[in-house]
């Protein structure tokens, strides 16, 4: 795979950029300074896998060509990156949390990865016949 020389680099700018996430949304995120009995309690616990670990396993997946996630994660993220991350979810898991770095991973694609605009777009759908 092209890309497997390109996790450390993915994962470092998806970290910087989950640093700068995290403070923004807790800068501007509401405190509960004086909860409740029935308000619900929040956990401060650091997780398995971090968010941008997660989001580097989405970038990869989405830059290859395996046809389907489940796939790419069982033979290819389990067997060949194991190194690269060693706290790997079980697949089920990792589909479970996916939800939760949806948000930061449309910002990182929309601010990180995009290059700048130029004015023109092209959008073509229609079929080429081979």
């Amino acid at each position: 795979m092209k890309l497997a020389s390109k996790v450390t680099e993915i994962y470092c700018i998806a970290d910087d950029f989950c640093k700068e996430y995290n403070l923004e949304l807790n800068k501007t995120s509401l405190s509960l300074s004086n909860p409740s009995a029935n308000s619900p309690k929040h956990r401060k616990r650091k997780g398995r896998m971090s968010d941008a670990e997660m989001i580097t396993i989405l970038i990869l997946f989405h830059s290859n060509t395996f046809r389907n996630f489940k796939h790419f994660y069982l033979f290819y993220v389990c067997r060949e990156l194991k190194k690269e991350f060693p706290n790997l979810f079980s697949y089920t898991r990792f589909v479970e949390r996916m939800p939760r770095v949806a948000i930061p991973l449309l910002l990182f694609l929309k601010l990180g990865l995009m290059g700048e605009c130029t004015g023109i777009t092209f959008i073509d759908s229609t079929r080429i016949p081979v």
